[in-house]
């Protein structure tokens, strides 16, 4: 039996899906949802295949297995409704310590509680790959990033220092928003198109 849990333990959220996004936009997101993945479980393949992602390179396959993994929040290798419409609240509602506190799990690969220079340059630049020319290089985005952040210079940021290092620094906040901005998998999904797998 799968285990049950609710938006406020997936997600960090303070109130739950219902409180946030109303019944009828719940339906209308399932009966999307459904109408992309008739068995309710949307696979890693799947998910590649709804955003067109398959043929990346392997850097920018990597970050795409991250998001899947990140949203699949109990591990099992599929994302049901549940865990995708926690995605969605989040990435629709979600309050600004909410998104920070998933994009540093998104950047913690390894998930042992602080990101390394490593890891982070690893991801964006899996992010360049997939959104492009951004306006500096991932190696110039991930010094900067340590240069503002990284309080005591021990070269990792923990949760602490990641979400008071962005809160404090207005450009550092929206050049971490926009670069990590999912609202196009939002489109894709939205605009019901469907792709033969």
């Amino acid at each position: 039996m799968k285990k049950r849990y609710s938006l406020c333990d997936t997600m960090g959220a303070g109130a739950s899906a219902a409180d946030d996004i109303n019944a009828p936009e719940i339906h209308q997101w399932y009966t999307k949802f459904m109408r992309e993945c008739p068995s309710g479980q949307l696979s890693l393949y799947e998910f590649k295949t709804l955003l067109d992602l398959h043929g990346l390179n392997p850097q920018a396959d990597t970050y795409v297995d991250q998001v899947f993994n990140t949203f699949d929040l109990n591990k099992d290798g599929f994302i049901d409704f549940l865990e995708f419409i926690a995605a969605i609240n989040l990435v629709i509602r979600g309050k600004i310590d909410q998104k920070l506190k998933w994009y540093f799990k998104l950047y913690d690969a390894d998930g042992n509680g602080s990101i390394d220079k490593k890891e982070l340059l690893s991801i964006f630049t899996a992010i360049q790959a997939i959104n492009g020319n951004q306006s500096m290089t991932p190696e110039e985005f991930t010094n900067m990033v340590f240069q503002k952040i990284d309080v005591n210079n021990d070269g990792e940021l923990t949760l602490e220092e990641f979400i008071n290092g962005v809160e404090s620094d207005a450009s550092l906040l929206e050049l971490i928003s926009k670069s990590f901005d999912l609202s196009n998998v939002l489109k894709v999904i939205q605009s019901g198109r469907r792709h033969s797998i």
